[in-house]
Parts: C-alpha cells; sequence; structure tokens
C-alpha cells in the first residue's frame, strides 16, 4: 500500500472510532457462550468503562444488545437475531454450499445435504441428489429432529453442552420417528460424546428405514457451528470400508466450506463437554 493510500485508509478509521467500536461489542459478545458483564467486555475489549456503557446504552436502545438487570449482564438482542437469520434468508450460506456440495456428489456417488438448527430442528437449505438415487425425505425446506439427523449430531456436538442441555432439558423435547434415536438427556450426550470421539456424526435407517448417513460441522468465524454437510446412502450398499471413505470426504467437504465462509473449527478440547 502506497503512503498516501495507508494515510487516508487511516483517516478513514480514525472519523469512525464510535462505529468500530459498536460492532466490536457485537463481535464479542456473539463470541460468548452466555451474557457477560460489562466489565469483562471493557476489559476484553480494552475500552473505557464509561464508553463500554455508552455504546450497551445505545445498543441497547436500538434492540442490538439486552441489559440482564438481575445478572449484570449483557447479550444478545432481537435486532442481532434478526440480522443474523437474515443472512440465512439471503443464502449466502447456501449459495457458497452448492457447488462443494456438487463436488461431493461427483466424487461420492451419493446424495448430500446442507442443513442448519433451528431450535430442536435441523432445516434443510440445500440437497444435491446424486444421479440415478431416489428421492429422500431432505428436500430443501424440510425440517427433522436434530437429534435423529447425522447433521443435527454433527452440528449439536459442536455446541457447549450447557446449550445442548437448555434445548433437550427432559424426555418431551425428544420426537420419536421410526422408534430408533434417543429419547432422554443422558443418551443424547452419550451419542454426542461419540460423535465428538469419531470427529463424524452418524445416524442410520432413524430418518428414513434402510438409509444411512455420515455428516460433519461446518464453523463461523468464531468457531460456532452453524450448518452440517451430510452424505445419504442405502445403508446396505456401502461396506464399512466404502463408509470410512464417505467419511473423508464428507469431512473435507465440511472443511472447505467452512473456509469459504471465513470460519475455523473447534480447536482440540475447545467444546464444552456434558
Amino acid at each position: 500500500m502506497s503512503d498516501r493510500a495507508h494515510r487516508d485508509a487511516r483517516g478513514r478509521s480514525s472519523r469512525v472510532p464510535a462505529a468500530e467500536q459498536a460492532l466490536a461489542v457485537l463481535r464479542h459478545l456473539a463470541s460468548q457462550a452466555a451474557p457477560v458483564p460489562a466489565a469483562a467486555i471493557a476489559r476484553d475489549l480494552g475500552l473505557p468503562r464509561s464508553t463500554t456503557y455508552h455504546l450497551l446504552t445505545v445498543l441497547a436502545r436500538d434492540g442490538f444488545v439486552v441489559h440482564l438487570p438481575e445478572e449484570r449482564r449483557w447479550g444478545l438482542g432481537v435486532t442481532a437475531y434478526e440480522i443474523g437469520t437474515a443472512y440465512l434468508r439471503q443464502e449466502p450460506l447456501a449459495r457458497l454450499a452448492r457447488p462443494v456440495l456438487a463436488r461431493l456428489v461427483d466424487a461420492s456417488g451419493h446424495s448430500a445435504h446442507l442443513a442448519v438448527l433451528h431450535g430442536r430442528e435441523m432445516v434443510y437449505v440445500v440437497e444435491e441428489r446424486a444421479p440415478g438415487r431416489p428421492p429422500l425425505v431432505t428436500d430443501v425446506g424440510v425440517r427433522l429432529p436434530a437429534p435423529l439427523t447425522a447433521s443435527g449430531r454433527a452440528v449439536l456436538a459442536a455446541l457447549p453442552a450447557g446449550q445442548v442441555r437448555a434445548l433437550f432439558p427432559g424426555a418431551a423435547a425428544f420426537v420419536d420417528r421410526h422408534g430408533r434415536g434417543p429419547r432422554s438427556p443422558s443418551a443424547l450426550r452419550q451419542l454426542l460424546v461419540t460423535v465428538r470421539r469419531d470427529g463424524v456424526a452418524r445416524e442410520d435407517g432413524e430418518v428414513t428405514p434402510g438409509f444411512a448417513s455420515v455428516a460433519s460441522a461446518v464453523y463461523d468465524h468464531t468457531g460456532h457451528p452453524v450448518a452440517g454437510v451430510a452424505l445419504t446412502f442405502p445403508a446396505d450398499e456401502v461396506t464399512a470400508d466404502a463408509e470410512a471413505g464417505l467419511v473423508v470426504r464428507v469431512r473435507a467437504a465440511a472443511a472447505e466450506l467452512t473456509r469459504r465462509i471465513g470460519g475455523r473449527g473447534h480447536p482440540p478440547g475447545d467444546v464444552a463437554r456434558p
């Protein structure tokens, strides 16, 4: 960069310090597993406490953050959530995923999907069907219980344990589709331990009898799981050795999509254990 361009860039930056600080606060809150005190925000961002409280007050007024007075903590507000869901509505994640999934289908010969967690369900946002393969229930827009799907298990296994407990606090939170799959918080915890141990999520006949899936999580820039990439195949056509090859391919596809969205995966031990 030339000296003049550097001075121009530095000048533009110095004219909007409040905007930069507000964005820093939002990014920091988005990276936290739970609401945090204002003092911690000021410390972590190196901001004066008075500046931090002023920024939080302005952001709270417009709904970007919310104050929890009893806990003396701050968290993301409804407006921030609305912007996040607008991101999904505009489909940049799906657009970036389609060529990745198309290559995965070409390489594996099986159908591939991208799904995102919404509440306790996975919403399918991309389906790439392999030529000659039968249609599946995982069409775009379909919602399925997250604990029953491979993509849902991949995402849940990468979430903090407290968030999983909040989503599935008791037996009433679970759905029985074909008489298979976890039906209690303890069963789900054990299943997710297996996913973390294996580095991949699996399901066999829990979504559709006769079909199995393997899946891996996609992460955003904070290391938060935003989606699951899955391959689905007839269970009786794929040997254990062949499935191992599919696992390698689906993990590589999820890693590629993570890179494409500017994300990063969890370092070892970074996911909270039950």
